[in-house]
């Protein structure tokens, strides 16, 4: 695929579906320190950077998942209504 295709179609999200991407991001962000901070002394640095590498990760995917919801251009087609007899 061409990446100017890509390119070429603007994301409509407003600036409440931009603030909760920003949101749920920062508050991952805030527990993955949070995490770090406290396992200081009970957990070697490896694992402690993998236990905050798993929580970004969590949180990039979550932002990316609102901000491709947020931008949906066309509804999903509702579902036809059935005849009762």
């Amino acid at each position: 695929m061409d990446a100017s295709l890509m390119l070429d179609i603007a994301p409509e999200i407003s600036s409440v579906g931009f603030a909760a991407v920003v949101g749920c991001f920062l508050i991952f962000a805030a527990v993955a320190y949070v995490a770090f901070r406290l396992l200081r002394k009970t957990v070697r640095m490896a694992f402690r950077l993998a236990i905050v590498a798993a929580i970004l990760l969590v949180a990039l995917a979550g932002s990316i998942l609102i901000y491709m919801n947020g931008t949906r251009t066309s509804p999903r087609p509702r579902p036809q209504p059935t005849r009762s007899r």
